[in-house]
Order: C-alpha cells, then sequence, then structure tokens
C-alpha cells in the first residue's frame, strides 16, 4: 500500500476529553506552568547574553539548551490549551506532520546538546590545561551546528516515513499530541517492519549520544576520584550534578517512550508519561540551573540589583 490509497485527512487529537470535568482546572493548570517555562528559560537566556561572568562555553550550551526548551514545550502546549478552551479537538493531516516533525526536530537535537554539555564538563575536569583548546569558540558553533543538524535529519526523516503510510481510518489519536506510536496506531495495514524501523532508528538516535555522555562520565569519575582532597572532588563534582540530573530525566523518559514495540503503548497512561517529558522537564531544567549553579544565582542577583537600589 503506499500513501495514495490514504483517506483521512484530520486528525481528532483525544488529549483529556474523558476529564470533560476538570477542562477548565487543567487548562488553568497548564496554561501556568507553560507560562513559567517560557518566562524561566527566557530568563536563563538573557542571563547569559547580558553577563560577562557567564560566557563560558558551558554557558554557551545551556543558553541553546534554555531557548530549546522553550521551542520543545511550545510546540505541544499551545495547541493543548486550545483544545481544553474549546473543545475543537481536529488537526488537519499537515498540521500534525508539522507537530511531529518539530517535536521530533527539537527533541532530537537536545539529546545531541545534552552530548556536548556532557563533552564539556568531560574537557573542562579531565583535560582542563587543553579545555580553551578543546572547547574553542569555533568548536562550540560546530558542536551546537552538528546537533541542530542532527535533529532536523531525524524530524524530515520519521515524519516522512511515517506520513508516507496509508492511513484509511479510524483517525482518533489517544494523545494530546501527534506522538509516534499513536499515530502509528492508526496506520492501515501491518506495520510490523515499518514498526521496527522506527524503533532501531530511535534506538540509534537516543542511544548512541547517551552512550557518548556515559563514556564522558566514566572518565569525569574516573579523574575526581584521583583528586586527592574532598573539597577538591564535591567541587569537581557540583559542576556536573545539574547536568546529571537533566540528562537522567530526559534521557529515562525518553528510552521508555521510544525504545519499545507499539503493542506496549497505553493509551491510559503513555500520555501522563509524555507530559512528564514533554510539559514538566523544560519547566524543571531552569530550577535545577538555577537553584544548583552558583553562577547563575549571582548574576541573576547583579541583574535584580541593576533593576532597584535595593539590598538583595
Amino acid at each position: 500500500m503506499n500513501a495514495n490509497t490514504s483517506t483521512v485527512t484530520e486528525f481528532i487529537l483525544v488529549g483529556f476529553s474523558r476529564l470533560a470535568h476538570l477542562q477548565g482546572l487543567l487548562f488553568s493548570l497548564f496554561l501556568t506552568v507553560y507560562l513559567l517555562t517560557v518566562a524561566g528559560n527566557l530568563l536563563i537566556v538573557l542571563l547569559i547574553s547580558t553577563d560577562a561572568a557567564l560566557q563560558s562555553p558551558m554557558y554557551f550550551f545551556l543558553r541553546i539548551l534554555s531557548a530549546l526548551e522553550i521551542c520543545y514545550t511550545s510546540v505541544t502546549v499551545p495547541l493543548l490549551l486550545g483544545h481544553l478552551l474549546t473543545g475543537q479537538r481536529r488537526i488537519p493531516r499537515t498540521g500534525c506532520a508539522l507537530q511531529m516533525f518539530f517535536f521530533l526536530f527539537f527533541g532530537a537535537t537536545e539529546c545531541c546538546l545534552l552530548a556536548a554539555m556532557a563533552y564539556d564538563r568531560y574537557a573542562a575536569i579531565c583535560a582542563p590545561l587543553r579545555y580553551p583548546l578543546l572547547l574553542s569558540r569555533r568548536v562550540c558553533v560546530q558542536l551546537a551546528g552538528s546537533a541542530w543538524a542532527c535533529g532536523a535529519m531525524v524530524g524530515l526523516g520519521h515524519t516522512s516515513f511515517i506520513f508516507s503510510l496509508p492511513f484509511c481510518g479510524p483517525n482518533a489519536i489517544p494523545h494530546f499530541f501527534c506522538e509516534i506510536q499513536p499515530v502509528l496506531q492508526l496506520v492501515c495495514g501491518d506495520t510490523s517492519l515499518n514498526e521496527l524501523q522506527i524503533i532501531l532508528a530511535a534506538a540509534l538516535i537516543i542511544l548512541c549520544p547517551f552512550g557518548l555522555i556515559l563514556s564522558s562520565y566514566g572518565r569525569i569519575l574516573a579523574t575526581i576520584f584521583r583528586i586527592p582532597s574532598a573539597t577538591g572532588r564535591r567541587k569537581a563534582f557540583s559542576t556536573c550534578s545539574s547536568h546529571l540530573i537533566v540528562v537522567s530525566l530526559f534521557y529515562g523518559t525518553a528510552i521508555f517512550i521510544y525504545i519499545r514495540p507499539k503493542a506496549s503503548y497505553d493509551p491510559a497512561t503513555d500520555p501522563l508519561l509524555s507530559l512528564f517529558y514533554a510539559v514538566v522537564t523544560p519547566i524543571l531544567n531552569p530550577i535545577i540551573y538555577s537553584l544548583r549553579n552558583a553562577d547563575v544565582k549571582a548574576a541573576l542577583k547583579r541583574t535584580i540589583q541593576k533593576m532597584g537600589p535595593a539590598e538583595i
């Protein structure tokens, strides 16, 4: 079968329609989380862009990560808010494809960017004398550009592949956005080969950067354990702790969601898991980096002091 046999021109995002009595509460909750996510990540972007003390490679990548989180959550939450407010849950096939593309694009870019941030921590701790050379401005731009390029290829490849398959009905997606697994369930005919290809591709996209992160932290831990003083070990590890927490949250949910067969998809619980990495994780990142990073806290304090004469 090919795309010419498809008859579905629009989909219905079931989302949280079963919770009809909670639509207003859910709208208020998701709107608050979305506004806080955008504000928190935008604050980090502005702090790094304007504070001279936050110009190291680590903050170069953190600024991109915060911008990514704004884009990532903006792919799904505004549409969800519209559905909760109006009750209109239809999305055109092209709109569904675009949402899937951008969600995968930003998600895969973040996968690669987190690996680049792990390499930054490896160079800073394991090769401090060569750090300016290993993470020069040119290298940082190349790593960031490669992450964006990889994300674009992943988004385009997955989306074009899935939407070249035939959709003959039904058209109700048991999710609040056009996620791969629930959309794949609507494809006509036997999709076992397609499913295997998607899982293998997802495993490659997720596990390769994750493997690089594990390798970097293996070397980092070996270096930290060789530091003679406990104070030195704590200081070295504290520069990695925020990144480790973000990696655990992001990769933990991504591996569980994407590297598994379609038959294991549960429409009752999986959308809740998706909420975690699509809505909750983006708001946690600025909290994690601001609360656990002395430089960011100091930059925020300086910014607040510039805004008024009051002492902080």
